[in-house]
């Protein structure tokens, strides 16, 4: 495919508000500076997040964190903590909070179509006793991103009705869904690796190094 020249495009608030309109005082007055009981709640019930960074110079990240729900520690209505379990070591959203600490995070509850948005600052953590508090297993995280908050609202469920994400009947085939393993090897273009060799390393980090 050859590159498309976008012709028309929008460069104002102005026009951008001709075009979508202005939001009703419902959601003009969602927002709120803390965690209130409702927010401890959704989070107690959230298995899965979404972390959104950037760097200094603005490139962007978005990565997913999960674990059993309620992984992330509500310390008090100002406050969270979110256990950093083993990755691939390519740290990217560490080492950007190192450099810009705004993040975004977005909750989700597996069959509800609403998430929680939180926006705030964020830093890494090694404190003992918190580290301590989130093992699992006998392992304990190495490092935690706490979280200082600064907003927090509901999204509505549009996208997830309208992608059907939790609607098992309309998910692909299993069959027919794209490979990591092929797709790491073609990007890696690693000369000694093979589909099936990557996949058994796959197979044994997702069975021996999730924690």
């Amino acid at each position: 495919m050859g590159d498309y020249q976008f012709l028309k495009k929008v460069n104002t608030e102005e026009e951008l508000r001709s075009i979508i309109g202005l939001p009703g005082e419902l959601v003009r007055r969602k927002v709120i500076s803390y965690l209130d009981h409702n927010c401890v709640d959704f989070i107690s019930k959230s298995p899965f997040l979404v972390i959104s960074t950037s760097d200094e110079s603005g490139f962007c990240d978005v990565s997913p964190r999960g674990d059993n729900k309620g992984f992330v520690q509500v310390l008090n209505k100002m406050q969270l903590i979110i256990p950093e379990r083993p990755g691939n070591k390519r740290i990217d959203s560490l080492r950007n909070i190192l450099s810009n600490p705004w993040v975004g995070l977005l909750f989700f509850i597996p069959g509800l179509g609403e998430t929680l948005r939180v926006n705030g600052k964020a830093m890494i953590v090694t404190d003992d006793e918190l580290l301590e508090k989130m093992s699992f297993k006998g392992k304990k995280p190495l490092l935690g991103i706490g979280i200082e908050v600064e907003e927090c609202f509901i999204h509505c469920a549009k996208a997830l009705k309208r992608s059907n994400l939790w609607e098992p009947n309309s998910w692909e085939d299993k069959a027919s869904l794209p490979s990591a393993s092929k797709i790491l090897l073609e990007h890696s273009k690693l000369p000694n690796e093979s589909v099936e060799s990557i996949q058994e390393d796959l197979d044994e980090s997702y069975s021996k190094g999730l924690y």
